[in-house]
């Protein structure tokens, strides 16, 4: 069968993995790039301002644009090498700068606000703006020049660092970082594959699509199975059970995760668990209902880890066998009233060959009249075919036995009830009939067998007669009983059948018998079962 495409249970792992630390380190190092920034920012900008503040006090800084420039271009040159500058520079107020890396000695007409807010108001100012070396933090700071009574302002210092070391700085140690990530995604997938490895072991190898297809068709398997199935995990509580089993033990949903020691301790489930073996065809008694029990244990690599149970109402395999029976004994009768037609036919042929034809015909006659007298009561008031079937294979039966078997002309049969089943009422006149065969079986006297059938009034009346020597007064007490036979071992003669069949569709059963003269069993079937 075509399966259809799922997406495995390792690729779902994988992915939800890597998913997962991709997402947070591309988190941890976004903040992390943006606190570097904002460390570096912040060092850069204190640090700007301090060497343009340092540089302003320096007395070559302050004589610069009286004097030679030579020892003022010197120290800017050692302090641009020692704090990492792209660019320092000292300007007069006329606009004649000095700088390193050098340019020479400029006069540089632009306009620069931050500037003239240094000449004029000598404050200590940074900005962000373009440089040297393109975007860059500027600081400036005033050159202030004191005389013997007063302070004047002669120049400004101004100190650049580009955003781009800025950057570069922070991309050198963010290699140290995405290292570290790359290493945490590597051991995630790894990690990852052993998990994926790990639940496919639990799991028989099986992807969870598989595992859900094959939960559904256990359900549907075991709802289907006509024996009521319980299964249990290793602690003896219930995990499943089907409809039979609601059926056969009354339980109910709640009762799932309940221990089946406490609810039916009966099962012996617990020993099952303790000791590893089986139990088969056990019979228990359960709800006043006798059932065949079957526990087996789950194991799995040499250990416990459940067990099931099977129930099967023995009743009903009774039933069973007795409609295997019934069908048996119909089989049987039919082979009998096959064999005395062919004995008829032969002693009719044997007349023949001899020339006695009056004595054929005489014989013919005779047979017709008694076959058309049963059959007029069995084929027109009696409308069962199954009853019909089941009375001709006795009267071919009796036949055979030289029992002179008749059936009552007033009987009649017109429709069963529908709570009777035609199985049952066989059963009932099967064994009463079989019953009163085996009555007169070793007579030596005329055998006669009567039967008769009557659905008129509320209840089905059979009666079966017999002219056998009777049954005693003690006897008739207990004809009934599974084990009472008085033809020997293992003979019964079905009376136990009958009285169960009887009980069963609400009916009563009667016995007269007189000693050495007859016996009748009479049964009464209520065509409506009140209350029903």
């Amino acid at each position: 069968m075509k399966q259809k495409s799922f997406i495995s249970l390792k690729t779902k792992i994988l992915t939800l993995i890597i998913g997962l630390i991709l997402g947070i380190v591309l988190l941890l190092t976004t903040i992390y790039i943006y606190n570097e920034i904002q460390d570096e920012r912040d060092k850069v900008e204190k640090l700007s301002l301090q060497v343009v503040k340092t540089l302003s006090f320096l007395p070559p800084i302050q004589h610069a644009f009286e004097h030679s420039p030579e020892d003022a271009k010197i120290i800017l040159q050692q302090m641009r090498t020692q704090v990492g500058a792209d660019a320092l520079r000292i300007t007069s107020k006329e606009g004649k700068s000095y700088s390193y890396p050098t340019r020479g000695s400029t006069i540089s007409n632009v306009y620069d606000p931050i500037n003239y807010k240094a000449l004029t108001f000598g404050g200590y100012y940074l900005k962000e703006g373009k440089g040297v070396n393109g975007s860059s933090y500027i600081a400036k700071a005033p050159i202030v020049q004191e005389n013997e009574d007063s302070e004047k302002i002669i120049g400004v210092v101004t100190a650049e660092f580009s955003k781009k070391s800025i950057y570069k700085e922070i991309w050198n140690k963010l290699h140290v970082v995405l290292f570290s990530s790359l290493v945490v995604v590597l051991l995630g997938i790894w990690g990852g594959i052993l998990l994926t490895k790990s639940i496919r072991k639990d799991t028989l190898g099986l992807e969870p699509a598989e595992i859900s297809s094959l939960y559904r068709e256990r359900q549907a398997v075991i709802q289907s199975i006509k024996e009521g199935i319980v299964s249990i995990d290793r602690e003896g509580y219930i995990t499943t059970f089907n409809q039979s089993a609601k059926e056969l033990l009354g339980l109910e949903e709640a009762d799932s995760g309940q221990l089946l020691e406490h609810i039916y301790p009966q099962i012996g489930m617990k020993d099952v668990l303790m000791t590893g073996e089986s139990k088969n065809n056990e019979e228990c008694l359960i709800n006043d209902r006798l059932l065949i029990v079957n526990v087996t244990p789950i194991i799995r690599k040499e250990k416990i880890i459940g067990g099931v149970a099977s129930f099967r109402d023995k009743t009903e395999l009774k039933k069973l066998v007795d409609k295997l029976s019934e069908v048996k004994k119909y089989s049987e009768d039919l082979r009998a009233q096959t064999h005395e037609f062919a004995n008829k036919l032969h002693l009719l042929l044997g007349l023949l060959q001899l020339g006695y034809y009056d004595e054929a015909i005489a014989f013919i006659e005779e047979e017709y009249g008694f076959q058309k007298s049963q059959n007029d009561a069995l084929f027109q008031k009696i409308v069962d075919h199954k009853v019909q079937g089941m009375l001709l294979g006795k009267i071919g039966k009796a036949s055979e036995k030289k029992i002179h078997f008749t059936i009552d002309e007033n009987s009649s049969l017109h429709q069963i009830p529908e709570h009777i089943e035609t199985s049952e009422l066989t059963v009932i006149i099967g064994n009463l009939i079989d019953n009163a065969f085996e009555a007169v079986r070793s007579m030596d006297r005329e055998k006669k067998v009567s039967f008769f059938i009557t659905d008129l009034g509320q209840d089905i009346i059979i009666e079966v007669e017999d002219n056998g020597e009777g049954i005693c007064d003690e006897q008739i007490s207990v004809i009934f009983q599974s084990s009472f036979s008085t033809k020997g071992k293992d003979r019964g003669y079905g009376l136990t059948n009958v009285k169960r069949a009887v009980a069963h569709l609400h009916g009563e059963i009667e016995v007269q018998s007189e000693k050495g003269k007859r016996t009748i069993f009479t049964v009464y079937l209520p065509k409506e079962i009140k209350g029903a």
